[in-house]
């Protein structure tokens, strides 16, 4: 299909756009949504910003997902401990190198407080179950401890324990000391320091006390309290569903003629809307669409191989290999680079690749956005590797797409639809201090 921008031709087939109505997802409303507490989420916003939460005490939460950069970092591959600066600028300190590239892109945080995401990061490897006592399926298995509210609050917490994102270099510092030696939970474990750290300061004691009666009536502030914080933060600062294309569902405008032509083409012959479905786009499942990898890769520390295989690291199934979630369009437009590793930083480029993969993967040359990292894995080894991106080629799921320039344009146009600019800034913003005292990075 190959259309010229806004021709006779396309404006003909803008017509057909009130028939894809039964196609469309329905307008997103406040039932869709977790209900939160302002005093909570003003809690949760301090410790989103606030660097006590790192095990060296120079990383925050929003160090990778800042609303400067729509929610994440701006690069491919983040760089975690060892990383100065903010968003495409942060680069590796040369006093303290970091010792990898953070192994998959920062994912955006839009509407992950909707009631319909039960599952997160790029290989679900957290998952609501209600069959587990503390009603989530997590790497921590049995060891996962009850009192998160919700599975936001789980996945939010997960960063400080990984030595390249916000523990820190083993031997380093109290938390990365305790996550190499295996204690994460009860008295000692890497969550117990941060907790014992927060609840040191005054102001965050009085504030959690001021939000849970039971620390109020004597509980010790705990990890989950923490957690739970920062996800009703995240659930409401980043809700998004004020977008030209929400107002379009709701009936109150409608798009501009290039987007509309892109919804016609998303929601009819490109068949976008087969996996990104619903009132997110996303079907919330796992598919093998040979995006590159780049970077070091999922290996454990003793491997050394550099192969991320995606959901089947989880699963263990081989017909998950190579399968990736799929992510909510949401802002789409500002969220790059694109991929679960930051492989295109040309949302075009991402976007021709992504309708006939096997082609894309053969033709590929590197367009990722990735500071200098010298001394460490080298960032294109799959790439070079023939036999492995042969399997990420192998693994493809889904049929070639044609797509001429005039349809990338307008799939391009309706993308930008999706834009939530109030979302992306955020509704409380940045604060300008935090009760740590540490800097605030804006």
């Amino acid at each position: 299909m190959h259309h010229k921008a806004l021709s006779l031709a396309a404006l003909a087939l803008l017509m057909a756009v009130p028939a894809l109505a039964d196609g469309l997802p329905r307008p997103l409303t406040d039932s869709d949504f977790m209900a939160t507490d302002p005093a909570e989420v003003e809690l949760g916003q301090l410790l989103f910003y606030d660097a006590i939460l790192s095990g060296n005490r120079n990383i925050a939460c929003a160090t990778c997902h800042h609303p400067r950069f729509a929610t994440g970092d701006g690069l491919s591959l983040g760089l975690g401990e060892g990383g100065v600066g903010l968003g495409p600028a942060r680069k590796a300190d040369p006093a303290n190198l970091p010792e990898q590239r953070i192994p998959r892109n920062s994912p955006a945080l839009f509407n992950l407080g909707a009631h319909e995401v039960t599952v997160m990061f790029h290989d679900g490897r957290i998952e609501t179950d209600p069959a587990r006592p503390s009603g989530l399926r997590t790497p921590l298995e049995d060891e996962m401890v009850a009192g998160f509210a919700n599975l936001l609050s789980a996945q939010t917490m997960f960063p400080v324990l990984s030595p390249d994102e916000m523990a820190g270099h083993y031997q380093e510092n109290d938390v990365s000391k305790a996550v190499r030696q295996g204690r994460i939970t009860g008295d000692g474990g890497a969550w117990d320091i941060i907790s014992d750290r927060v609840a040191a300061i005054p102001e965050y004691r009085q504030r959690f006390e001021a939000v849970y009666p039971e620390i109020a009536a004597g509980r010790d502030i705990g990890f989950t309290d923490i957690s739970n914080a920062i996800a009703a933060f995240i659930a409401f600062e980043w809700r998004s569903d004020q977008s030209p294309f929400d107002a379009y569902l709701r009936g109150e405008a409608d798009l501009a003629p290039d987007a509309a032509l892109g919804l016609e083409l998303f929601y009819g012959e490109a068949g976008c809307a087969s996996c990104h479905s619903g009132p997110l786009l996303t079907d919330h499942g796992f598919h093998a669409m040979g995006t590159p990898q780049l970077g070091p890769g999922k290996a454990e520390r003793f491997e050394k191989h550099q192969k991320d295989i995606g959901r089947m690291r989880v699963t263990g199934r081989t017909e998950d290999a190579y399968a990736f979630r799929t992510p909510s369009l949401r802002n789409v437009a500002r969220t790059g680079p694109w991929g679960h590793a930051g492989a295109h930083s040309d949302l075009a480029a991402f976007l021709r690749h992504h309708a006939d993969p096997v082609t894309g993967l053969a033709a590929y040359a590197p367009q990722a956005t990735l500071p200098d990292l010298p001394g460490t894995k080298p960032d294109w080894t799959i790439r070079d590797a023939a036999a492995t991106w042969d399997e990420i080629a192998a693994a493809v799921e889904t049929q070639p797409l044609a797509l001429g320039e005039g349809d990338v344009e307008a799939l391009i146009a309706f993308l930008g639809s999706l834009t939530d600019q109030a979302a992306i800034d955020g509704r409380l913003g940045v604060p300008e201090t935090v009760p740590s005292g540490l800097p605030v990075e804006r």
